[in-house]
Protein backbone atom coordinates (compact mmCIF):
# COMPACT_ATOMS: atom_id res chain seq x y z
CA UNK A 1 0.00 0.00 0.00
CA UNK A 2 2.70 2.41 0.85
CA UNK A 3 4.59 1.60 -2.46
CA UNK A 4 1.36 2.30 -4.57
CA UNK A 5 0.76 5.71 -2.54
CA UNK A 6 4.19 6.93 -3.60
CA UNK A 7 3.91 5.91 -7.19
CA UNK A 8 0.82 8.26 -7.09
CA UNK A 9 2.63 10.87 -5.34
CA UNK A 10 5.62 10.93 -7.85
CA UNK A 11 3.07 10.65 -10.78
CA UNK A 12 1.23 13.28 -9.44
CA UNK A 13 4.14 15.77 -8.89
CA UNK A 14 5.97 15.23 -12.30
CA UNK A 15 2.43 15.59 -14.24
CA UNK A 16 2.74 19.11 -11.74
CA UNK A 17 5.75 20.01 -13.09
CA UNK A 18 5.21 18.98 -16.57
CA UNK A 19 2.38 21.69 -16.52
CA UNK A 20 4.02 24.49 -15.52
CA UNK A 21 3.91 27.65 -17.09
CA UNK A 22 4.40 31.16 -16.23
CA UNK A 23 2.28 33.06 -18.62
CA UNK A 24 -1.25 32.49 -19.28
CA UNK A 25 -4.09 33.82 -21.83
CA UNK A 26 -6.48 35.89 -20.67
CA UNK A 27 -10.15 36.22 -22.93
CA UNK A 28 -13.19 37.47 -22.32
CA UNK A 29 -16.19 40.10 -22.91
CA UNK A 30 -17.24 43.57 -22.27
CA UNK A 31 -21.12 44.14 -22.28
CA UNK A 32 -23.14 47.22 -20.91
CA UNK A 33 -25.07 45.71 -17.85
CA UNK A 34 -28.30 47.03 -18.11
CA UNK A 35 -29.03 46.17 -21.91
CA UNK A 36 -26.43 43.04 -22.73
CA UNK A 37 -25.28 44.86 -25.81
CA UNK A 38 -21.68 44.41 -26.48
CA UNK A 39 -19.20 47.47 -26.11
CA UNK A 40 -17.10 47.75 -29.61
CA UNK A 41 -13.51 49.28 -28.76
CA UNK A 42 -13.48 49.05 -25.44
CA UNK A 43 -9.55 49.34 -23.79
CA UNK A 44 -8.47 46.59 -22.24
CA UNK A 45 -5.34 46.17 -19.76
CA UNK A 46 -3.26 44.31 -17.80
CA UNK A 47 -1.99 46.90 -15.29
CA UNK A 48 0.32 45.12 -13.46
CA UNK A 49 2.24 43.98 -17.06
CA UNK A 50 5.70 44.79 -17.60
CA UNK A 51 5.37 46.12 -19.74
CA UNK A 52 1.43 46.65 -19.53
CA UNK A 53 -0.88 43.95 -21.83
CA UNK A 54 -3.70 45.54 -23.48
CA UNK A 55 -5.88 44.67 -25.96
CA UNK A 56 -9.47 46.37 -27.38
CA UNK A 57 -12.72 44.47 -27.94
CA UNK A 58 -13.85 43.53 -31.32
CA UNK A 59 -17.25 43.81 -33.27
CA UNK A 60 -19.06 41.24 -30.61
CA UNK A 61 -17.30 42.94 -27.55
CA UNK A 62 -14.97 40.20 -27.33
CA UNK A 63 -11.12 40.13 -26.36
CA UNK A 64 -8.28 38.12 -25.89
CA UNK A 65 -4.46 38.84 -24.28
CA UNK A 66 -2.11 36.31 -24.61
CA UNK A 67 1.38 35.72 -22.60
CA UNK A 68 -0.22 37.24 -19.11
CA UNK A 69 1.73 36.69 -16.43
CA UNK A 70 0.85 34.07 -13.52
CA UNK A 71 -0.37 35.66 -10.01
CA UNK A 72 -2.55 38.25 -9.23
CA UNK A 73 -3.04 41.10 -11.41
CA UNK A 74 -5.37 43.93 -11.82
CA UNK A 75 -7.75 44.64 -14.61
CA UNK A 76 -8.52 47.92 -16.07
CA UNK A 77 -11.17 48.35 -18.58
CA UNK A 78 -12.32 51.92 -20.12
CA UNK A 79 -14.62 52.77 -22.90
CA UNK A 80 -16.08 56.23 -24.17
CA UNK A 81 -18.95 57.35 -21.85
CA UNK A 82 -19.08 54.66 -19.49
CA UNK A 83 -17.54 54.49 -16.19
CA UNK A 84 -13.88 52.78 -15.91
CA UNK A 85 -14.57 49.41 -14.88
CA UNK A 86 -11.49 47.82 -12.59
CA UNK A 87 -10.84 44.28 -11.05
CA UNK A 88 -8.45 44.10 -8.65
CA UNK A 89 -6.23 40.83 -7.70
CA UNK A 90 -7.67 38.63 -10.36
CA UNK A 91 -5.57 35.39 -9.82
CA UNK A 92 -3.91 33.91 -12.99
CA UNK A 93 -2.59 30.03 -12.08
CA UNK A 94 -1.04 27.54 -14.85
CA UNK A 95 -3.10 25.25 -16.69
CA UNK A 96 -6.30 27.04 -17.17
CA UNK A 97 -7.25 29.76 -18.87
CA UNK A 98 -8.74 33.66 -17.49
CA UNK A 99 -12.29 33.95 -19.09
CA UNK A 100 -14.21 36.71 -18.00
CA UNK A 101 -17.53 38.47 -18.49
CA UNK A 102 -17.43 42.15 -17.62
CA UNK A 103 -20.54 44.84 -16.90
CA UNK A 104 -19.74 48.50 -17.52
CA UNK A 105 -22.22 51.13 -16.37
CA UNK A 106 -22.82 54.10 -18.50
CA UNK A 107 -22.00 57.63 -17.40
CA UNK A 108 -24.00 60.50 -16.75
CA UNK A 109 -21.48 62.67 -17.67
CA UNK A 110 -19.88 63.09 -21.24
CA UNK A 111 -15.59 62.68 -20.57
CA UNK A 112 -13.33 64.25 -22.27
CA UNK A 113 -10.59 62.03 -20.44
CA UNK A 114 -11.04 59.13 -18.81
CA UNK A 115 -8.58 58.82 -15.04
CA UNK A 116 -8.78 56.15 -13.38
CA UNK A 117 -8.31 56.72 -9.82
CA UNK A 118 -9.45 53.81 -7.36
CA UNK A 119 -10.35 50.53 -7.69
CA UNK A 120 -14.27 50.02 -8.07
CA UNK A 121 -16.08 48.17 -5.52
CA UNK A 122 -15.60 44.16 -6.04
CA UNK A 123 -18.47 43.44 -3.89
CA UNK A 124 -20.93 45.57 -6.32
CA UNK A 125 -23.83 43.41 -7.08
CA UNK A 126 -24.44 42.30 -10.55
CA UNK A 127 -28.09 43.26 -10.33
CA UNK A 128 -28.41 46.60 -11.60
CA UNK A 129 -31.23 47.33 -9.62
CA UNK A 130 -30.12 46.12 -6.20
CA UNK A 131 -29.49 49.75 -4.08
CA UNK A 132 -28.80 48.18 -0.54
CA UNK A 133 -28.31 45.00 1.48
CA UNK A 134 -26.78 42.93 -1.58
CA UNK A 135 -23.36 42.26 -2.88
CA UNK A 136 -21.67 39.97 -5.49
CA UNK A 137 -18.94 37.62 -4.49
CA UNK A 138 -16.69 35.09 -6.95
CA UNK A 139 -15.37 31.83 -6.41
CA UNK A 140 -12.47 32.51 -5.31
CA UNK A 141 -13.90 34.11 -2.31
CA UNK A 142 -15.92 30.98 -1.27
CA UNK A 143 -12.32 29.57 -0.46
CA UNK A 144 -10.81 32.53 0.37
CA UNK A 145 -12.51 33.26 3.71
CA UNK A 146 -12.20 30.65 6.60
CA UNK A 147 -13.65 27.42 6.71
CA UNK A 148 -15.98 28.31 3.72
CA UNK A 149 -14.71 25.20 1.91
CA UNK A 150 -15.80 26.62 -1.39
CA UNK A 151 -19.19 26.97 -0.15
CA UNK A 152 -21.39 30.15 -0.65
CA UNK A 153 -23.74 29.52 2.30
CA UNK A 154 -20.62 28.91 5.03
CA UNK A 155 -19.02 32.08 2.98
CA UNK A 156 -22.06 34.19 4.14
CA UNK A 157 -21.56 33.74 7.67
CA UNK A 158 -18.65 36.18 7.27
CA UNK A 159 -21.19 38.86 5.79
CA UNK A 160 -22.32 41.73 8.32
CA UNK A 161 -26.19 40.64 9.53
CA UNK A 162 -25.57 36.75 8.78
CA UNK A 163 -24.78 34.20 11.69
CA UNK A 164 -24.89 30.68 11.99
CA UNK A 165 -27.49 28.19 13.22
CA UNK A 166 -25.74 27.94 16.70
CA UNK A 167 -23.96 24.69 17.99
CA UNK A 168 -24.29 22.80 14.33
CA UNK A 169 -22.72 25.60 12.22
CA UNK A 170 -20.05 23.01 11.95
CA UNK A 171 -21.78 20.10 10.32
CA UNK A 172 -24.40 22.60 8.74
CA UNK A 173 -24.32 25.00 6.60
CA UNK A 174 -27.65 27.14 7.54
CA UNK A 175 -27.82 30.71 8.20
CA UNK A 176 -29.56 33.29 9.90
CA UNK A 177 -30.45 36.59 8.40
CA UNK A 178 -30.69 39.39 10.65
CA UNK A 179 -33.01 37.07 13.11
CA UNK A 180 -35.21 35.66 10.41
CA UNK A 181 -35.72 32.14 10.23
CA UNK A 182 -33.07 30.02 8.14
CA UNK A 183 -36.20 28.32 6.23
CA UNK A 184 -37.01 32.00 4.48
CA UNK A 185 -33.39 31.64 2.17
CA UNK A 186 -34.18 31.77 -1.06
CA UNK A 187 -31.80 29.84 -3.94
CA UNK A 188 -31.77 30.97 -7.70
CA UNK A 189 -29.64 29.66 -10.00
CA UNK A 190 -29.24 31.28 -13.51
CA UNK A 191 -32.20 33.26 -12.96
CA UNK A 192 -35.26 30.84 -11.29
CA UNK A 193 -35.71 29.41 -7.86
CA UNK A 194 -34.20 26.13 -7.55
CA UNK A 195 -34.92 23.34 -4.34
CA UNK A 196 -31.82 23.48 -1.59
CA UNK A 197 -28.81 22.90 -2.92
CA UNK A 198 -27.04 21.27 -0.66
CA UNK A 199 -26.49 17.63 0.78
CA UNK A 200 -28.10 16.19 3.61
CA UNK A 201 -30.46 19.12 4.05
CA UNK A 202 -33.93 17.67 4.24
CA UNK A 203 -37.08 19.01 3.42
CA UNK A 204 -38.37 22.69 4.34
CA UNK A 205 -34.72 23.32 5.15
CA UNK A 206 -32.44 25.76 2.97
CA UNK A 207 -29.02 24.53 4.22
CA UNK A 208 -27.38 21.39 4.94
CA UNK A 209 -24.33 19.60 5.56
CA UNK A 210 -22.02 20.26 1.78
CA UNK A 211 -23.23 22.23 -0.82
CA UNK A 212 -23.97 20.42 -4.25
CA UNK A 213 -22.40 23.09 -5.90
CA UNK A 214 -18.76 23.15 -7.10
CA UNK A 215 -16.86 25.69 -7.02
CA UNK A 216 -15.57 24.89 -10.38
CA UNK A 217 -18.85 25.76 -12.78
CA UNK A 218 -19.64 29.34 -10.15
CA UNK A 219 -19.57 32.44 -11.75
CA UNK A 220 -19.98 35.48 -9.99
CA UNK A 221 -22.95 35.56 -8.21
CA UNK A 222 -25.22 37.63 -5.79
CA UNK A 223 -26.28 37.46 -1.98
CA UNK A 224 -29.12 39.97 -0.94
CA UNK A 225 -29.58 40.01 3.15
CA UNK A 226 -32.73 42.12 2.87
CA UNK A 227 -34.60 44.77 0.90
CA UNK A 228 -34.74 42.63 -2.18
CA UNK A 229 -35.61 43.91 -5.76
CA UNK A 230 -39.02 43.72 -6.95
CA UNK A 231 -37.93 40.59 -8.71
CA UNK A 232 -37.65 38.64 -5.82
CA UNK A 233 -40.61 37.05 -4.05
CA UNK A 234 -41.40 34.09 -1.90
CA UNK A 235 -38.17 35.24 0.69
CA UNK A 236 -38.13 36.70 3.85
CA UNK A 237 -34.61 36.10 5.07
CA UNK A 238 -32.24 36.06 1.91
CA UNK A 239 -31.56 35.21 -1.57
CA UNK A 240 -28.28 33.59 -2.91
CA UNK A 241 -28.84 34.26 -6.74
CA UNK A 242 -26.44 32.41 -8.54
CA UNK A 243 -24.97 31.87 -11.96
CA UNK A 244 -23.20 29.24 -13.82
CA UNK A 245 -19.90 30.08 -15.91
CA UNK A 246 -19.57 29.30 -19.79
CA UNK A 247 -17.20 26.75 -20.53
CA UNK A 248 -14.23 27.18 -22.61
CA UNK A 249 -15.50 27.64 -25.92
CA UNK A 250 -11.68 27.49 -28.12
CA UNK A 251 -9.87 24.52 -26.28
CA UNK A 252 -10.87 21.66 -24.68
CA UNK A 253 -9.83 21.85 -20.72
CA UNK A 254 -10.02 18.82 -17.95
CA UNK A 255 -9.26 18.85 -14.37
CA UNK A 256 -9.09 16.64 -11.89
CA UNK A 257 -9.42 17.27 -7.88
CA UNK A 258 -9.30 15.19 -4.73
CA UNK A 259 -10.05 16.67 -1.28
CA UNK A 260 -11.68 15.70 1.72
CA UNK A 261 -15.01 16.46 1.23
CA UNK A 262 -15.38 14.98 -2.52
CA UNK A 263 -13.44 13.39 -5.51
CA UNK A 264 -14.45 15.49 -8.54
CA UNK A 265 -13.60 15.33 -12.33
CA UNK A 266 -14.35 18.03 -14.73
CA UNK A 267 -14.38 18.54 -18.42
CA UNK A 268 -15.29 22.01 -20.78
CA UNK A 269 -14.52 22.98 -24.10
CA UNK A 270 -15.81 23.86 -27.80
CA UNK A 271 -18.67 22.27 -29.14
CA UNK A 272 -17.66 22.31 -32.45
CA UNK A 273 -14.58 23.90 -34.30
CA UNK A 274 -15.87 27.23 -35.16
CA UNK A 275 -16.13 27.94 -31.09
CA UNK A 276 -19.76 29.24 -31.25
CA UNK A 277 -20.93 27.28 -28.41
CA UNK A 278 -19.37 24.85 -25.35
CA UNK A 279 -19.96 22.65 -22.58
CA UNK A 280 -19.07 22.50 -18.64
CA UNK A 281 -19.78 18.96 -17.08
CA UNK A 282 -18.59 18.77 -13.30
CA UNK A 283 -19.05 15.76 -11.35
CA UNK A 284 -18.22 14.74 -7.89
CA UNK A 285 -18.55 11.84 -5.37
CA UNK A 286 -17.87 11.79 -1.90
CA UNK A 287 -13.87 10.77 -0.85
CA UNK A 288 -15.39 9.02 2.55
CA UNK A 289 -17.53 6.87 0.08
CA UNK A 290 -14.72 6.21 -1.99
CA UNK A 291 -12.85 4.43 1.34
CA UNK A 292 -15.79 2.78 2.49
CA UNK A 293 -16.12 0.91 -0.38
CA UNK A 294 -12.15 0.19 -0.38
CA UNK A 295 -11.99 -1.12 3.52
CA UNK A 296 -11.85 1.97 4.87
CA UNK A 297 -14.21 3.89 7.33
CA UNK A 298 -12.96 7.23 8.94
CA UNK A 299 -15.65 8.39 9.78
CA UNK A 300 -16.89 6.04 12.56
CA UNK A 301 -20.66 4.18 12.71
CA UNK A 302 -22.75 6.43 10.75
CA UNK A 303 -21.22 6.24 6.87
CA UNK A 304 -22.16 9.12 4.56
CA UNK A 305 -22.26 8.98 1.21
CA UNK A 306 -22.88 11.36 -1.82
CA UNK A 307 -22.90 12.24 -5.20
CA UNK A 308 -23.54 15.47 -7.32
CA UNK A 309 -23.03 15.93 -11.25
CA UNK A 310 -23.87 19.52 -12.61
CA UNK A 311 -23.29 20.79 -16.28
CA UNK A 312 -23.85 24.22 -18.38
CA UNK A 313 -24.03 23.92 -22.37
CA UNK A 314 -24.15 27.41 -23.77
CA UNK A 315 -25.40 28.09 -27.34
CA UNK A 316 -25.01 31.84 -28.19
CA UNK A 317 -26.18 33.08 -31.69
CA UNK A 318 -28.17 30.42 -32.16
CA UNK A 319 -30.64 32.46 -34.69
CA UNK A 320 -33.04 32.85 -31.79
CA UNK A 321 -30.99 33.78 -28.81
CA UNK A 322 -28.01 32.62 -26.97
CA UNK A 323 -29.19 29.57 -24.92
CA UNK A 324 -28.19 28.05 -22.19
CA UNK A 325 -29.21 24.58 -20.99
CA UNK A 326 -28.17 23.71 -17.28
CA UNK A 327 -28.58 21.03 -14.49
CA UNK A 328 -28.17 20.08 -11.23
CA UNK A 329 -28.49 16.95 -9.55
CA UNK A 330 -27.42 15.47 -6.07
CA UNK A 331 -28.47 12.25 -4.32
CA UNK A 332 -26.82 11.54 -0.61
CA UNK A 333 -27.08 8.91 1.53
CA UNK A 334 -26.75 8.43 5.52
CA UNK A 335 -26.95 4.71 7.52
CA UNK A 336 -25.79 2.19 9.53
CA UNK A 337 -25.86 -1.36 9.00
CA UNK A 338 -26.11 -3.58 11.83
CA UNK A 339 -23.60 -6.34 12.30
CA UNK A 340 -25.56 -9.86 12.21
CA UNK A 341 -23.28 -10.98 15.21
CA UNK A 342 -24.86 -10.60 18.82
CA UNK A 343 -21.53 -11.09 20.24
CA UNK A 344 -20.30 -7.77 19.20
CA UNK A 345 -23.39 -5.69 20.12
CA UNK A 346 -22.37 -3.74 23.00
CA UNK A 347 -24.97 -1.91 23.68
CA UNK A 348 -28.97 -2.23 24.04
CA UNK A 349 -29.92 -0.72 20.11
CA UNK A 350 -26.99 -2.18 18.42
CA UNK A 351 -29.29 -4.17 16.65
CA UNK A 352 -31.25 -1.19 15.45
CA UNK A 353 -30.18 0.76 11.60
CA UNK A 354 -31.30 2.94 9.35
CA UNK A 355 -31.05 4.47 6.43
CA UNK A 356 -31.81 7.60 4.80
CA UNK A 357 -31.58 9.04 1.60
CA UNK A 358 -32.33 12.52 0.01
CA UNK A 359 -32.08 13.30 -3.99
CA UNK A 360 -32.28 16.83 -5.65
CA UNK A 361 -32.45 17.95 -9.29
CA UNK A 362 -33.06 20.71 -11.28
CA UNK A 363 -32.98 21.05 -15.25
CA UNK A 364 -33.65 24.17 -16.85
CA UNK A 365 -33.28 26.08 -20.02
CA UNK A 366 -32.28 29.97 -20.73
CA UNK A 367 -33.09 32.18 -23.15
CA UNK A 368 -32.09 35.38 -23.72
CA UNK A 369 -32.90 37.58 -26.89
CA UNK A 370 -31.37 40.91 -27.66
CA UNK A 371 -34.39 43.18 -29.32
CA UNK A 372 -32.14 46.07 -29.88
CA UNK A 373 -29.29 47.92 -28.26
CA UNK A 374 -31.84 48.86 -25.28
CA UNK A 375 -33.98 45.79 -24.82
CA UNK A 376 -33.97 42.34 -24.45
CA UNK A 377 -36.27 39.22 -23.15
CA UNK A 378 -34.52 36.98 -20.96
CA UNK A 379 -37.01 33.50 -20.08
CA UNK A 380 -36.20 30.16 -18.22
CA UNK A 381 -38.12 27.56 -17.78
CA UNK A 382 -37.21 24.66 -15.19
CA UNK A 383 -38.33 21.64 -13.71
CA UNK A 384 -36.85 20.44 -9.82
CA UNK A 385 -37.25 17.74 -7.93
CA UNK A 386 -36.68 17.30 -4.07
CA UNK A 387 -37.13 13.95 -2.40
CA UNK A 388 -36.36 12.49 1.38
CA UNK A 389 -36.86 9.04 2.06
CA UNK A 390 -36.22 7.12 5.12
CA UNK A 391 -36.82 3.79 6.96
CA UNK A 392 -35.90 2.30 10.20
CA UNK A 393 -35.41 -1.41 11.65
CA UNK A 394 -33.72 -3.93 13.75
CA UNK A 395 -32.46 -7.27 13.09
CA UNK A 396 -33.85 -10.08 15.24
CA UNK A 397 -30.93 -13.13 16.25
CA UNK A 398 -33.71 -15.11 17.39
CA UNK A 399 -34.70 -15.75 13.58
CA UNK A 400 -31.61 -15.58 12.06
CA UNK A 401 -31.04 -12.10 11.87
CA UNK A 402 -33.75 -11.67 10.44
CA UNK A 403 -34.69 -7.89 8.98
CA UNK A 404 -37.75 -6.47 10.31
CA UNK A 405 -38.75 -2.79 9.45
CA UNK A 406 -40.31 -0.55 11.88
CA UNK A 407 -40.82 2.92 9.80
CA UNK A 408 -40.84 4.71 6.86
CA UNK A 409 -41.49 7.44 5.30
CA UNK A 410 -41.68 9.03 1.71
CA UNK A 411 -41.88 13.06 0.67
CA UNK A 412 -41.63 13.82 -2.96
CA UNK A 413 -41.88 17.70 -4.54
CA UNK A 414 -42.24 18.33 -8.58
CA UNK A 415 -42.02 22.01 -9.26
CA UNK A 416 -42.14 23.57 -12.56
CA UNK A 417 -41.28 27.11 -13.25
CA UNK A 418 -41.70 29.45 -16.08
CA UNK A 419 -40.15 33.00 -15.76
CA UNK A 420 -40.01 36.00 -18.43
CA UNK A 421 -38.52 39.53 -18.04
CA UNK A 422 -38.18 42.16 -20.28
CA UNK A 423 -35.79 44.49 -19.62
CA UNK A 424 -35.53 47.59 -21.61
CA UNK A 425 -32.42 50.63 -20.90
CA UNK A 426 -34.64 53.78 -22.01
CA UNK A 427 -31.53 55.92 -21.51
CA UNK A 428 -28.50 57.12 -19.52
CA UNK A 429 -30.28 57.96 -16.46
CA UNK A 430 -33.75 55.39 -16.78
CA UNK A 431 -34.20 51.92 -17.18
CA UNK A 432 -36.66 49.49 -16.01
CA UNK A 433 -37.70 45.64 -15.97
CA UNK A 434 -41.09 43.92 -15.62
CA UNK A 435 -41.47 40.17 -14.92
CA UNK A 436 -44.26 37.29 -14.42
CA UNK A 437 -43.31 33.91 -12.65
CA UNK A 438 -45.58 30.42 -12.71
CA UNK A 439 -45.14 27.83 -11.09
CA UNK A 440 -47.02 24.28 -10.77
CA UNK A 441 -46.09 22.21 -7.52
CA UNK A 442 -46.78 18.66 -7.32
CA UNK A 443 -46.39 16.74 -3.71
CA UNK A 444 -46.59 13.45 -2.80
CA UNK A 445 -45.94 11.92 1.08
CA UNK A 446 -46.68 9.15 3.09
CA UNK A 447 -45.08 8.11 6.66
CA UNK A 448 -45.85 4.54 8.05
CA UNK A 449 -45.23 2.31 11.30
CA UNK A 450 -44.75 -1.37 10.92
CA UNK A 451 -45.39 -4.33 12.99
CA UNK A 452 -43.70 -7.84 13.74
CA UNK A 453 -45.44 -9.48 11.18
CA UNK A 454 -44.94 -7.18 8.69
CA UNK A 455 -48.63 -5.62 8.34
CA UNK A 456 -48.33 -1.47 8.87
CA UNK A 457 -50.25 1.02 9.50
CA UNK A 458 -50.17 4.41 7.54
CA UNK A 459 -50.98 7.73 9.72
CA UNK A 460 -49.55 10.25 6.77
CA UNK A 461 -50.66 10.43 3.67
CA UNK A 462 -51.63 12.68 0.72
CA UNK A 463 -50.79 13.65 -2.82
CA UNK A 464 -52.11 16.98 -4.39
CA UNK A 465 -50.87 19.92 -6.42
CA UNK A 466 -50.92 23.72 -6.44
CA UNK A 467 -50.30 26.61 -8.65
CA UNK A 468 -48.58 29.58 -7.74
CA UNK A 469 -48.02 32.89 -9.73
CA UNK A 470 -45.57 36.65 -9.31
CA UNK A 471 -45.78 39.61 -11.47
CA UNK A 472 -43.28 42.81 -10.63
CA UNK A 473 -42.16 45.97 -12.20
CA UNK A 474 -38.90 47.85 -11.23
CA UNK A 475 -37.88 50.87 -12.40
CA UNK A 476 -34.57 52.73 -11.66
CA UNK A 477 -33.34 56.13 -12.21
CA UNK A 478 -30.02 57.57 -11.85
CA UNK A 479 -30.31 61.55 -10.72
CA UNK A 480 -26.90 62.27 -11.34
CA UNK A 481 -23.25 60.71 -10.37
CA UNK A 482 -24.31 60.40 -6.64
CA UNK A 483 -27.64 59.97 -6.51
CA UNK A 484 -29.85 56.68 -7.32
CA UNK A 485 -33.43 55.57 -6.76
CA UNK A 486 -35.38 52.40 -7.27
CA UNK A 487 -39.32 51.72 -7.23
CA UNK A 488 -41.37 48.81 -8.00
CA UNK A 489 -44.02 45.94 -6.57
CA UNK A 490 -44.18 42.65 -6.72
CA UNK A 491 -47.62 40.40 -6.28
CA UNK A 492 -47.79 36.69 -5.45
CA UNK A 493 -50.89 35.13 -5.58
CA UNK A 494 -50.98 31.36 -4.62
CA UNK A 495 -54.57 29.33 -6.22
CA UNK A 496 -54.90 27.22 -3.09
CA UNK A 497 -55.73 29.89 -0.92
CA UNK A 498 -56.79 31.79 -3.07
CA UNK A 499 -54.80 34.49 -1.45
CA UNK A 500 -52.22 36.99 -2.77
CA UNK A 501 -50.10 39.32 -1.49
CA UNK A 502 -48.49 43.06 -2.99
CA UNK A 503 -45.40 44.47 -2.25
CA UNK A 504 -44.13 47.44 -2.66
CA UNK A 505 -39.94 48.16 -2.85
CA UNK A 506 -38.47 51.69 -2.77
CA UNK A 507 -34.54 52.45 -2.42
CA UNK A 508 -32.05 55.18 -2.62
CA UNK A 509 -28.69 55.35 -2.71
CA UNK A 510 -25.97 58.04 -1.99
CA UNK A 511 -22.61 57.27 -3.29
CA UNK A 512 -20.80 59.89 -1.05
CA UNK A 513 -17.14 59.76 -2.47
CA UNK A 514 -15.62 56.60 -4.96
CA UNK A 515 -15.62 54.13 -1.43
CA UNK A 516 -18.36 55.33 0.51
CA UNK A 517 -21.78 54.86 -0.05
CA UNK A 518 -25.43 55.38 2.42
CA UNK A 519 -28.88 53.65 0.84
CA UNK A 520 -31.90 52.87 2.15
CA UNK A 521 -34.76 50.58 1.54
Amino acid sequence: MKTVALSLAMSIACLITYAQNHQQNFRGRVFDQESLTPLIGANVTIENGDPNLGTSTDIDGEFSIPNVPIGRNNIVVTYLGYEPTILGNVLFTTGKEVVLEIPMTESLVEMQEIVVKANSEKSAPLNEMAMTSARSFSVEETGRYASSLFDPARMAQNFSGVSTTGGSSDLFNEIIVRGNSPRGVLWRLEGIEIPNPNHFGGLGNSGGGISMLSSSLLSSSDFYSGAFPAEFGNATSGVFDLNLRKGNNQKREYSFMLGILGTEVATEGPLSKSGNGSYLFNFRYSTLGILQKIGLNPAGDVLPEYGDLSLNIHLPNSGIGNINIFALTGKNRAYFDVIPDSTKWEFSDDDAGFNETQTVGTLGLSHKILLDNHRYIHTVIAASTDQSASDEYHIDASQGYRSIKEFENKFTNTIFRLSSTFHNKIDAKNSFKIGAIASHHAFDFYARDFENNGKYTTFLQDTGSAQQFHAFTQWKHRLNEKWTATAGVHANYLALTKKGSIEPRVALKWQATEKQALSMA
